[in-house]
Order: structure tokens, then sequence, then C-alpha cells
């Protein structure tokens, strides 16, 4: 039972004939008449229990784009349901309309239309719904919740996805149009054309030159059918907020990318999110299918808040691909973990394989190095560069191992990724 407003007015209507006549027994004979209105109501009232509940919530969504929750109420009773309906989604979900205010006549059916706009990524639960039916007078309500389970998925945004047009482009230009003139292991042959001042002389083919009787050289373009390993960090550094957006979700715009440049590039594509333990894995798939797998696979995803087993990293890729691979790693460049865990078994990695490390650069470092007009802006400049330089230190052994560092603010890491393996498959080394 639920009562309305009204029957707060009507209640505080007897404050009149107590004035005028005080005495208690005014006052009980008014309570009797207020609590027998609300029994004719609540019995005049279509029972909740007769209704039928029928959800329909699309698969999934993008993370920042709206879509309709519906929910058909079907009204097998006698008496015309009045009510108010409530969907009890969770407040990530976004929901602008979540209480409606519903008629529906006996034997019939009306659909609830909830406008949702996700404000988090994963997977968003509603558990039931709540009908609130009134009686004809609107004073008192039956109230029951009834089990509606429901679940929408919630996918990563790729906004980085705009940039795809012109990687794309420029990996074409690799591929063919403009071929690359390079000679060595990791390369395709890929034409024959004159010899002009400034080509590699290894690149003659002294056959086409005798048979044409002019100097031919050959043309090369980035090999096809290479594996690149994508590897997410899901450990706790992960969970750190970096220009208002968690690094989780920054690296996995930064793989998004990645994978799908690669996939039209036409490499095969493999991502693994880890910290001590896989938490998600996509394999190569078959052209087309590979991005609807990552976004499906990386939506459930959250930052676990323990540290990263790197010494497990080479056996999880072992596992993965067995033959030299383009292994992409998004992690944080802390002097802590990464140092401690990530660099004793980085040598073992680049000696089977090319290796990037990709991370997020805080903006807020540099900011932070500039402001010096009082005490305390000193030391938060001071710590700041120290954690600059101790960032430049670690970058520096990385490289000296034989990776390749991408370090790069959030808004800019996907496009400075792709560049990079775009530079490399032109340098014909993956």
């Amino acid at each position: 039972m639920a009562i309305t407003g009204r029957l707060v007015i009507v209640t505080l209507l007897g404050l009149l004939p107590v004035v005028l006549f005080p005495q208690w027994l005014t006052i009980w004979l008014w309570l009797l008449l207020v609590a027998l209105l609300a029994a004719v109501d609540l019995l005049l009232a279509a029972s909740p229990r007769t209704i039928g509940l029928n959800r329909n919530i699309p698969a999934s969504v993008r993370l920042t784009e709206q879509c309709s929750s519906s929910v058909t109420i079907t009204n097998n009773g006698r008496r015309r349901l009045n009510a108010m309906v409530r969907d009890g989604w969770q407040p990530s979900a976004g929901a602008r309309n979540a209480i409606q205010r519903i008629s529906v006549p006996s034997r019939e059916r009306r659909r609830m239309q909830v406008s949702l706009l996700p404000q988090r990524r994963g997977d968003l639960h509603t558990e039931h719904v709540t009908v609130r039916s009134f009686g004809p007078l609107g004073v008192a309500a039956r109230q029951l919740t009834v089990p509606a389970p429901g679940r929408l998925r919630v996918l990563p945004p790729f906004h980085s996805k705009r940039q795809l047009p012109s990687k794309l482009r420029r990996l074409r230009e690799l591929d063919g149009r403009a071929a690359v003139q390079i000679r060595g292991a990791g390369t395709e042959f890929d034409s024959l054309r004159d010899y002009v001042r400034g080509d590699d002389v290894r690149s003659i083919d002294w056959r086409a030159t005798a048979r044409r009787q002019a100097v031919v050289v050959r043309t090369w373009r980035p090999e096809r059918d290479r594996r690149v390993v994508i590897v997410l960090d899901t450990s706790r550094s992960s969970a750190a907020r970096i220009d208002d957006e968690p690094r989780l979700d920054t690296g996995m715009e930064a793989a998004l990318l990645l994978a799908v440049l690669a996939e039209r590039g036409g490499d095969r594509v493999d991502f693994l999110a880890y910290d001590r333990r896989p938490r998600a894995r996509v394999e190569s798939a078959s052209k087309g299918v590979l991005l609807q797998q990552l976004v499906h696979a990386m939506a459930p995803l959250d930052a676990e808040l323990i540290e990263a087993d790197w010494s497990q990293l080479p056996a999880q890729i072992h596992s993965i691909s067995a033959h030299r691979s383009l292994v992409v790693l998004l992690t944080s460049l802390d002097s802590g973990s990464t140092e401690e865990g990530l660099l004793p078994v980085m040598g073992h990695l680049t000696t089977k394989h090319a290796v990037v490390v990709a991370s997020v650069r805080d903006p807020l470092l540099d900011r932070m190095r500039t402001g010096r007009r009082t005490v305390s802006d000193t030391y938060r400049a001071a710590a700041a560069e120290r954690s600059v330089l101790e960032r430049a230190a670690l970058t520096e052994q990385l490289r000296h191992q034989g990776a390749e560092v991408v370090d790069a603010q959030p808004h800019d890491l996907p496009g400075a990724l792709a560049d990079r393996y775009i530079r490399l498959k032109a340098a014909g080394q993956l």
C-alpha cells in the first residue's frame, strides 16, 4: 500500500471540523472517514498482481550513445490500470524517464519507453519493475515490485575511429601505391622499375637488367600476414584517471585503432587483457569481425587492484604466437611496478619479438612543472620534475633493451601508436 498527497490534503482538511467541534469524537470520526476513503480506493484499484511484463533491451550500445529500453505492460485484470511505473535501472545507466504514468484498459497492453544514456562502460543491469496502481479517488495505491531482470552491454566508444581513414591512406601508400624500397628479411617483392640515382644498388635485379639492357631494381612492400599481439594491462596502475579518463579506457582506444589498422593492413591481430592472469582474450578472426569481438571482450573489463605479474607474460605471448610477432604492451611507465616487474623480462621478449611499450603521459605534470609562484607550487613543480625524469630514465632503459616506446597524452596516444606501427611496417622491422 502507498498513500498520495491527496490523502494528506484530505486529512489536513479535518482541522476545520476539529476547530469548530473540538472533541475527541470529532477527531476519531474524521480519521475513520479518511481510512474508509483509503480502503475504498484500494479496493477499486486494479491489482498489480494481474499484470504481465515483457522487457525489450538492445543487446549493446556504445558509451555516450543513446538507446531505448521498452517494457510492455499487459493488464489481465477486469479493471483499468492507472499506475505509476518505475523501471529499476542502476544510476549509471542514465535513465531519463524511468518513472512514467500509464493507463491500461482491461485486456489491453501499453508500451513504456525508457531513454538511456549510459555513463560508464560495462554491463548495466535492471532487476525489477515497480508498479503503483491508483484507485479512482487517487488517495491510495497498491504497490508491487515485479522481478524483470535485464542487461545492457555498454561498449567502448572508440572515438579514435575518426583517425582510421587517414592512417589507412598512409598504410596503402606503403602497400603498392608508393612501394617501400628496402631490402632484407621481413619484406615482400612488389614490382620492377628502372633504376634512378639514389636507389640501393643491392636492389638491382641483374637478370632483368640483362634482358632489358637497362638497369632495373626491385621494389619491396611490407610483409602481409604478420602477427600483432596487443597486451592491455588491467592491473592497479590502469585504474588511475588521467585527464578525467581511466588509463584502462585510454588503452582500449589505442588498442582498437591499432587492431583495426593492422587487420586492414593484412596482419593477424590477437588481443590479451592481463594482470596476474588473462582477463580477456581475442584470437585472430576472419576479416570484418575483429572489431566486434574486441569491443565485446573489452566492455566488461575493470582495473584489478593487484600488482601485475610480468614474469608470466613471455609464456602468455608464446601461447598466442610462437613465431616472431609485434608485441604491443599498453601499460604505465611508473618507476615502481614497471621497473621491478617489466624490465627483467623485457630482454627475453625483445630477443624473440619486436616490442612496443605504449603509455599515457599525464598532462598535469607539464602544467605543474611551470607553476612556481608560491612555496607549495615550487614543491609540486619539483615533484613533477622528478616524476618526469624518472619516466625518461625508464624509457631509456626500455629502449636500451630493444623496445620501442610510445609516450603520449591521452588524446594523442591512439594516433601516436598507429603512426609507430606504420613506421615499423615501412622499415620492415615487423
